[in-house]
């Protein structure tokens, strides 16, 4: 198994736009895309806006077990020769309706959804935290320790 620290994990899924984020719902699995905007700082928390009444937050309210799925494209398109990476990460969702953190998390692309901004009504920020995290990369595996799970 090959080590990779979380800094070299985080500068590889700064590259990944969208993941898949999987939540517990009506006794089964649901997943759906979800945008990082490509800003990603990855240190063992991953953020993402939703409408409050949405099903995942409802998912989360009841059960805040989360999975994340990332895939980043590799060689040519990652069609010819090496391919991309894989990240899965597992870990606990929460729930923030508080504004100053929105603050902190905005981007303006997001207005796309929300035109209101941080002030549209029912905005939550999901934050899931990585209990574990698991990667192939090529022919590399490994899992990423994370200090402060």
């Amino acid at each position: 198994m090959a080590e990779m620290t979380i800094e070299q994990l985080s500068e590889k899924m700064r590259d990944i736009d969208f993941c898949m984020l999987t939540t517990i719902s009506d006794g089964g699995l649901a997943a759906r895309p979800m945008s990082n905007n490509r800003e990603v700082a990855f240190d063992g928390d991953c953020f993402f806006f939703s409408d409050g009444d949405s099903r995942t937050v409802k998912d989360l309210e009841r059960d805040p077990t989360a999975g994340l799925s990332f895939q980043g494209s590799g060689g040519l398109m990652g069609v010819v020769g090496k391919p991309g990476i894989f990240i899965a990460i597992e870990g606990k969702g929460e729930l923030i309706r508080d504004k100053a953190q929105f603050e902190k998390r905005w981007q303006k692309g997001l207005e796309r959804w929300w035109p209101q901004g941080i002030d549209t009504p029912g905005l939550t920020l999901i934050k899931v935290k990585a209990d574990r995290v698991h990667y192939w990369d090529g022919g590399d595996e490994g899992e990423v320790k994370l200090t402060s799970a």
